[in-house]
This record gives C-alpha cells, structure tokens and sequence, in this order.
C-alpha cells in the first residue's frame, strides 16, 4: 500500500511537468544526489490538479521516467555518440570497397532505425539534457549581467480609438507622448490612458493646442493656433471654444467676448480689418440681437439684428448728416419710419421693400411717432449693453498661464 502512495506521488501528466519546469531547471544542479528510491513530493497544487476529473480527449502519461543523475546521463549519451561514429567510419570508410553499394545502404537504412530507436526509448533522457544545458547556460548568463528577466518591452501606442486599450490597466501616467495614425501627436500629461491635465497637441502641418485637457478633450483654458495664422485664446469645454476668449483671424478680422459649443455667442466685440467694428449680440456666430455697428464709412447703427441683417428698429445715422428712425427689414428700410436731412428737413411715411419711401405721411402721424420712438428706445438699449471686456482679458491671461504650463508639461513628456 505504501509502495502504491509513492508510485503516485511519482506520477504526473505531461501537463504538469511543462508547469513546474522552473522548478525542474532550478533544481538540476542537486539531482545528484537523489536516488530512485526517494520519494519526491508533489506541491499541493499539483495533488489538487490530479484530483481534478480527466478532460475529454486529454491522454494522461503515467510513470515519466526521471533521470537519478544527470552525470549518468550525460555519459550515456556521450557513449552511444562515440558507438555511433565508430560504426558509421568502420563500414563506411575502413571497409567501403569490401562492402557492396546495396549493402552499404542497408547498414545505413539498419543504423537509422537503431539510432530513431534508442531515441523513441529515451525522449525523457535527452528533454532533461536539454534542460540542463539550458539551466547551465542561464546561471552562466546570469553571472555574466546577460540575463534579460527583468526586462520590460517598450510599447508604442498610436491614436487609434481600438488600440489603447492595452493602456487601460495602468491608472496614471505622469508624462508622456502618444502618436496618431494621421501625424498629429500629443506631449504632455495623461490619467487612465487619457490626455488629462496640461498638455500640447500638434496638428499634421496645420496648427498647435497649448493648455489644459479632461478626458482627451480641450477643457479649461488654452491658446490655439493655425499654420495660416489664426489664434484663438480663452476658455474651452468639451473640445469646444466655450466661455470667454479672444479670436484673431489671419485676414486681420477678430472676435472679443463670449462664445458657446464653437461659436461666437453673446455679447461681443467683432473687429474687421477694414476699420469697421461691431459690439453687441451674436447668436451661432452671427450678429443677432442688440448691437451697434461702426462702418468703415463713417456710418453708424444702432438698433436690432436678426440672422447677421438690421432687421427691427433702429437708428442710422450717416456719414453726411442724414439720419433714419424707423423700421427695418433684412437691411433695407421697409415700414413707417421718419427721415432727417442735415439741413433740418424730414420726409415721414411708410417705406417700400426697395427702400425708398412708398406712402408719404405728415410727421404727427401715429404709426410714425410710433415707430421712431421704439427706434430710439431699441438703440438706446444697444449701446448701453453690458461689456465684457473685463471677463475676455481675465480668460486670455489664465489661457496664456495654462499654455506655459502645457509647454512645460510638454518638455517633461519628451524627457520621459
């Protein structure tokens, strides 16, 4: 009974010997001191694994034959190498013309069923040959500072949405640079495998990001520029300018004042590069609203906008002294409203879709007080909305703070 206990501690399958090889490899250089009566001891992981149910198709290997030295071992194979040789020069070579051809091939074809023989019989000898060459040879390398153990690959990621998922395990990342498959890249700060924090992102030959980032995307302040020369600095969110900020176009043109998801929209200061300006409201990026407009001409208006057109009531004072007080339609004069010369003389009444006056109408009339009084009321409003110079200059202070930040967090990346 105790004979069969040993016998299957000493029985294991193929599957588990490939397992603790580790173990086999290190524990080679005292296997000469074992002797086949020593019972050796499976670990309890292995006894719980043979516990286990046999899988389907799975054939178990029982008695592996182990080897008590590995110095026997070697001497063994070292002599059928020399047994082998001998023969091979004695008939081929020594006695080559007493022998004939046909014979010399089958003492050739009789020596290799010999040889694939011993060999079918010892796989066991010459796999734990190989494993002690193998532990030899890793000792030696390890003396020698060759051992590459502790070596860690070097990953490349590239901005692919699929292939960053092999950088989701690791929480945080201080410093990096990541690459994306269209030749923008990024230098800066990560967390869980995201630009977060100060960072910079360089457009493929079109422009550059310097500020803040949440989750991958231009959130907080930040400075951004075109190849063309455009520049944006202010607030962002979700990747989007949103909030206050200051636009400068290449063409000269620019934008002060509030923005939402992308576009000019509020109050705001729009400068052209002709020397006209408007401040007032914007709506998805076009005037709408309040507003008064300076024109390059010397003309000035000041009343409603409606989709980037004067439309509603307002006052247009022009360059010469004339003034109109009434309504408006898509640009043009269109409904009652009075005309003023600069000589004093006015011309009161309802005004056509062409903009010349269609009903002439005596100055007291009611819908023309009517209407040049709301005019003077509505631009009375537009020019006294309220600025928001203060807010604009506060956001591109802090976006040129968080820019200096992501240059900084930028030169840290490249380091790393």
């Amino acid at each position: 009974m105790d004979s069969q206990k040993s016998q299957a501690k000493l029985t294991r399958t193929q599957s588990l010997l490939l397992r603790s090889s580790p173990t086999i490899r290190s524990s080679f250089h005292s296997l000469s001191s074992l002797t086949q009566e020593d019972a050796i001891t499976p670990r309890q992981e292995d006894e719980e694994e043979l516990k286990k149910p046999m899988k389907s198709g799975s054939t178990p290997r029982t008695g592996s034959t182990r080897l008590a030295n590995p110095v026997l071992a070697m001497a063994s194979l070292f002599f059928f190498t020399l047994l082998s040789l001998f023969f091979f020069l004695y008939f081929f070579y020594l006695r080559k013309e007493e022998i004939p051809t046909s014979e010399n091939l089958l003492l050739a074809l009789i020596f290799i069923a010999v040889t694939l023989f011993f060999a079918s019989k010892n796989k066991g000898l010459f796999h734990q040959i190989t494993l002690l060459l193998k532990h030899s040879w890793d000792e030696k390398a390890k003396r020698l500072g060759l051992s590459r153990t502790n070596s860690k690959p070097v990953q490349w990621f590239i901005g692919d949405p699929n292939v960053p998922k092999a950088r989701e395990s690791k929480k945080i990342i201080r410093e990096g640079v990541e690459f994306y498959s269209n030749g923008d890249f990024y230098e800066g700060e990560f967390h869980k495998g995201r630009c977060n924090g100060s960072g910079v992102y360089n457009y493929f030959v079109n422009g550059r990001y310097e500020g803040e980032w949440i989750d991958g995307k231009y959130d907080g302040y930040g400075i951004e520029g075109w190849a063309r020369g455009s520049r944006y600095k202010g607030q962002y969110r979700q990747g989007l300018r949103h909030g206050f900020g200051v636009y400068k176009f290449y063409t000269g043109d620019s934008y002060a004042g509030e923005w939402s998801n992308g576009q000019s929209h509020g109050v705001g200061v729009q400068t052209c590069s002709d020397g006209s300006c408007y401040i007032g409201e914007f709506k998805c990026g076009v005037k709408h609203g309040l507003g008064c407009y300076h024109f390059r001409n010397g003309d000035r208006y000041a009343g409603e906008y409606f989709g980037d057109k004067i439309h509603g009531f307002g006052i247009y004072h022009f360059a010469n002294g004339h003034c109109y007080e009434g309504s408006w339609h898509e640009g043009r004069k269109q409904g009652y409203g009075m005309y003023s010369f600069r000589n004093g003389d006015t011309r009161c009444g309802e005004w056509g879709s062409t903009g010349s006056l269609k009903y002439p109408l005596p100055p007291l009339t009611e819908a023309v007080l009517r209407a040049v009084q709301a005019s003077r009321k509505t631009a009375e409003n537009a020019i006294n909305l309220p600025r928001v110079d203060e807010q604009v200059n506060k956001a591109v202070m802090a976006a040129n703070r968080a820019a200096t930040a992501a240059r900084v967090a930028a030169v840290k990346a490249v380091q790393n």
